[in-house]
């Protein structure tokens, strides 16, 4: 037996019991219906009955034990006299009538839950993802290739034990998401790369002969299973660009708001306990210790394994240390991303960064919240690595296709160099776009071609008048604000779905107005207040016909679609967008 750090477990060939190959991706994408991993019924809710029966073993132990074994008085177990009911059986021989009934109980879940598994069926079409499951109550819920929003696979602690994953795909609306749960886990990610494959709008490739799986002993594959990557099992690429370091994560969790909160409300039991002397404060006092540790430990713990990546179907993100999830975005899914970095993080340079997407899965995030941070913490050259995988998809081949088309109108180029050129512009594009947040992440004043708030709008805005401010750039606005907590939010045009000026009396008695930009609920609000009323309206004019041309030259809903000539099979090529990320050189701060 033998085992290293980060390598294979190689148990005993006497001990290795083999388990079968798993079925392929194109075993579950055929169009016809296939049941769910045989181990759901019991992930899904029938641990309790497990649990409650080894309460009642454990309650019982004593009363079956003196029934198979009497005591010094030839006494088979209890009377019943106190009550017990299992005394009550063993002294009034009822012992063989409760075993009877609780066998029968067993037959009779174990019943419904082989038929609810039976009945649990899925399948996944040319265009949709369908799922059957109910006894009495049937319900079908479907899932449109072209509307998928994200596509996450958990692994919690107890399924990865029975080597099973919940793939869930996620769509715009409320209880819209469509989960698959349980399939095996190492099928789940060729399934989820089938499904994002066919939404993408390539076409299949060639298939070649089916390759000979030897099985793999079940010890071995659940170990490496739990020692993998979140990206997905047995997968080395595509690689995390960035690398969560433990006393970043550990310094951000200890500086954030709560610490405040937390700070404020141990300040205020001690206060009250020196000056009324009553220590039966501290029963709040406790349990409240108690809970930010959890908190603390929680968000840590989450995050230890974070990882962020670039495929060929998006962004794929990944987090957690016993029970792990991670989530792949495609592209023209993200509607707003927002940089912030509190006043406590900005000695060390620190960011996060979040996201508005049309919905989310059920997986929660290092925060116990939505899956919407793609950045717990990072340095500026973290945030330049994950804005270089978003940035391309969001802003780059949007705005390369609205400057392609009014080149092609002023006659100052061809089509066939148009197709030739486009990627390229894109990366052009996006780095143009980057190279703007860069300038306002810590920018203030019109640094970086912003327009910002007039000296009157101090009144509002004591200390981030001079900060506070937006502008347009190729295929996005953004809009900065905060001098204590900074942000800067980016909306990429295509993504944009309406815009507003906003103007109350106080505004209006002071000539300013607000710009609001509408995109999908979520954390971030993008809105820029105490602007000029002049510049406010003539930028509300021009980003709305912006976002109008951006969203006719938008084509990320099927991404891969336009990179694959008709007759083509699908494009070769490695799990790696294709527009990379910026070299390590591009910096924005000291990396600490």
């Amino acid at each position: 037996m033998s085992w290293t750090p980060g390598g294979d477990f190689t148990p005993p060939k006497d001990f290795r019991a083999q388990e079968p190959a798993p079925p392929s991706s194109t075993d579950f994408t055929d169009g016809e219906w296939h049941r769910l991993h045989p181990a759901t019924p019991l992930l899904k809710g029938g641990i309790v009955f497990v649990v409650i029966l080894g309460i009642f073993i454990n309650n019982a132990r004593e009363q079956l034990i003196g029934f198979f074994i009497p005591g010094p008085d030839g006494n088979r177990g209890g009377r019943g006299d106190d009550g017990d009911p299992v005394g009550y059986a063993v002294g009034h021989g009822l012992i063989g009538f409760v075993v009877l009934g609780i066998v029968a109980l067993l037959v009779i879940i174990i019943a419904i839950f082989y038929v609810s598994w039976r009945v649990n069926t899925f399948r996944v079409t040319a265009d949709t993802v369908e799922v059957r499951s109910g006894i009495l109550f049937r319900t079908n819920r479907r899932a449109r290739l072209d509307r998928i929003q994200g596509i996450n696979i958990e692994r919690r602690l107890l399924a990865r034990i029975f080597g099973a994953a919940k793939l869930e795909i996620s769509q715009a609306g409320h209880d819209a998401n469509v989960p698959l749960a349980y399939l095996r886990s190492a099928s789940a990610d060729a399934v989820r790369s089938e499904i994002l494959r066919r939404a993408s709008g390539t076409r299949e490739a060639e298939k070649g002969e089916p390759g000979q799986h030897q099985g793999t002993g079940v010890i071995e594959k659940r170990l490496n299973e739990f020692l993998a990557e979140p990206l997905g099992e047995g997968q080395t690429e595509p690689q995390s660009v960035v690398k969560m370091h433990p006393g970043r994560l550990v310094g951000s969790a200890i500086l954030s708001p709560f610490t405040l909160f937390l700070a404020a409300v141990i300040a205020a039991v001690i206060i009250s306990i020196a000056t009324t002397g009553q220590y039966v404060l501290l029963v709040v006092f406790f349990p409240t210790i108690l809970g930010s540790f959890s908190y603390y430990s929680r968000r840590v713990v989450k995050s230890l394994r974070y990882s962020i990546a670039s495929t060929r179907d998006g962004i794929r993100i990944g987090w957690g240390l016993l029970s792990t999830s991670n989530e792949t975005l495609p592209p023209g899914r993200i509607h707003s991303i927002r940089l912030s970095q509190p006043l406590a993080w900005r000695p060390f340079g620190w960011w996060e960064v979040k996201i508005n997407v049309a919905s989310h899965s059920s997986a929660k995030g290092a925060d116990n919240q939505a899956n919407t941070t793609i950045l717990p913490v990072g340095s500026a050259d973290d945030v330049t690595r994950v804005l270089g995988l978003v940035l391309p998809e969001l802003v780059g081949l949007t705005a390369a296709d609205v400057a392609a088309e009014d080149a092609l109108a002023r006659g100052e180029t061809t089509a066939d160099e148009v197709a030739a050129g486009s990627p390229q512009r894109a990366v052009e594009e996006s780095t143009r776009t980057l190279s703007l947040i860069e300038a306002g992440m810590t920018s203030s004043g019109t640094e970086g071609g912003f327009t910002v708030s007039p000296r009157r709008a101090a009144v509002l805005r004591w200390f981030s008048w001079r900060r506070n401010g937006f502008r347009e750039a190729p295929g996005a606005v953004l809009l900065r604000k905060g001098a204590i907590w900074r942000e800067l939010i980016v909306v990429p045009l295509p993504r944009l779905q309406s815009v507003g000026v906003r103007q109350g009396p106080i505004l209006r008695r002071l000539r300013l107005a607000s710009l609001e930009f509408h995109t999908v609920q979520g954390p971030i609000t993008a809105n820029v207040g105490a602007l000029d009323q002049g510049d406010a309206r003539d930028f509300f004019s021009k980003a709305a016909a912006d976002a109008v041309s951006a969203a006719k030259a938008d084509r990320t809903h099927r991404w891969l679609e336009t990179q694959v000539a008709p007759g083509a099979g699908e494009p070769q090529a490695d799990d790696a967008t294709a527009f990379p990320a910026p070299d390590a050189s591009t910096r924005l701060g000291d990396d600490r």
